[in-house]
């Protein structure tokens, strides 16, 4: 049996694509001989997460979002134990200011020296954490599944369009980098009756940013026509996905973009900026429709021509659903997952 820690930061059951494959990794765990329990560390407890971790002979699977924390404590004396690094963001991480991941990173790569794999979640983070001077030989990229949960027997597919031409959905917290702001500006040049936006994401991550974009839904130019969803579970989210008519993030960074990719499998077109992961995901004009980072104008002028445009819609995303056909689904990820952790423990 493969006993594993795995070491993250708060609630493991947080809503975003990290902890989602954190949590869908646990929920396989014993399909593959192997057991999963979380632990939650910060700078002052990542000692005695650790202890715990040495004293049960386990492999510890640190989490990008804390190695830091864990660093000082990984390198210093007592039993040696099993270090596997899973990444969703490169060294320094990709939120907060320059000094704070300037110092972040030093640490990281600390940790990180202590592991003897990393598994990362897609080559084009691989590509940035050997670029920040990581061995590429310790890199596994071992992507997130695409598939969604299966509706519930007999669930109705909720109308998003609200009586407009075309439903779009947008599953992402509201942080400045996912681009919230950006794609209300978008939806607020479209004509009225273009699209109805649905939101779904945590809204108080950062409070700063959220009461920015509580105040700019409240604009009149957006009356009506943005719906805003607390977070819900998978299976109802899924739903949201199956009823909507396109898919849209303008995220400046996503490490692999889990989001993006479960649009896909339901053969919905996404569109966002040329940036992060999606150029790998998805092709302009094949796949969707990706636009020059920061160019509103681009942004809702693509979101413009799905809304008049039903065959458009339907050929990209047919492309969409083809292409994220070659994505592994979550049970191939966990496969490949524990096949690299214990790697590690041979």
């Amino acid at each position: 049996m493969l006993r594993i820690c795995l070491v993250t930061r708060g609630d493991p059951a947080q809503v975003s694509g990290g902890y989602l494959y954190h949590q869908r990794m646990a929920e396989a765990a014993g399909d593959h001989d192997a057991v999963v329990r979380f632990a939650s560390a910060t700078f002052w407890s990542a000692p005695r997460v650790v202890a715990e971790v040495r004293a049960a002979d386990e492999v510890l699977v640190l989490d990008s979002i804390v190695a830091g924390a864990l660093a000082p404590w990984l390198t210093r004396g007592g039993r040696r134990t099993a270090v596997v690094g899973s990444l969703h963001q490169p060294p320094g991480g990709i939120d907060g200011g320059a000094r704070r991941r300037s110092v972040t990173a030093r640490l990281d790569r600390l940790a990180y020296a202590r592991a003897r794999v990393l598994v990362v979640a897609s080559e084009a983070l691989a590509e940035e954490v050997a670029a920040s001077g990581l061995p590429a030989a310790k890199l596994r990229v071992v992507p997130p599944g695409r598939d969604l949960p299966a509706l519930a027997a007999g669930a109705a597919p909720p109308d998003l369009r609200r009586g407009r031409a075309m439903a779009v959905l947008c599953v992402g917290n509201w942080l400045p980098r996912k681009g919230i702001l950006e794609l209300l500006e978008a939806v607020a040049r479209l004509p009225e009756r273009a699209a109805t936006l649905h939101l779904v994401g945590e809204q108080e991550v950062d409070p700063a940013y959220g009461r920015q974009v509580g105040e700019r839904l409240a604009g009149p130019d957006l009356a009506g026509r943005v719906v805003v969803h607390d977070t819900m579970p998978r299976a109802r989210l899924a739903g949201l996905y199956r009823a909507a008519d396109a898919f849209a993030l303008a995220s400046t960074r996503e490490p692999f973009g889990t989001v993006y990719a479960e649009a896909m499998g339901v053969a919905l077109p996404v569109v966002g900026w040329r940036a992060g992961n999606l150029p790998h995901l998805a092709e302009d004009g094949r796949e969707g429709l990706v636009v020059p980072v920061g160019d509103v104008d681009a942004l809702s002028e693509a979101l413009g021509r799905l809304a008049v445009d039903e065959g458009l819609r339907t050929r990209l995303g047919a492309a969409a659903q083809r292409r994220a056909a070659g994505l592994p689904t979550w049970a191939e990820s966990a496969a490949r997952f524990f096949e690299v952790v214990r790697e590690a423990v041979s």
